[in-house]
């Protein structure tokens, strides 16, 4: 549970690192994501969550193998 808990701070720390350093770009660029169609967003999405997910695998494949 540490782990978890300690993994959800990171996160945080890497989601609000561009609107702390870059926050005139994070709006403009959060402005064209508010345009953008819906399913163009479920893919970004989605490809993320796979990318996200292959790294998981991959990351633990590797430190249960080596």
């Amino acid at each position: 549970m540490k782990f978890l808990v300690a993994l959800f701070g990171v996160v945080l720390v890497l989601e609000g690192l561009p609107y702390a350093a870059f926050p005139k770009p994070m709006q403009k660029w959060l402005g064209q994501m508010a345009v953008m169609p819906p399913h163009l967003l479920r893919v970004f999405g989605v490809l993320a969550m796979a990318v996200g997910l292959l790294l998981c695998y991959l990351t633990q494949r590797t430190t249960v193998l080596g």
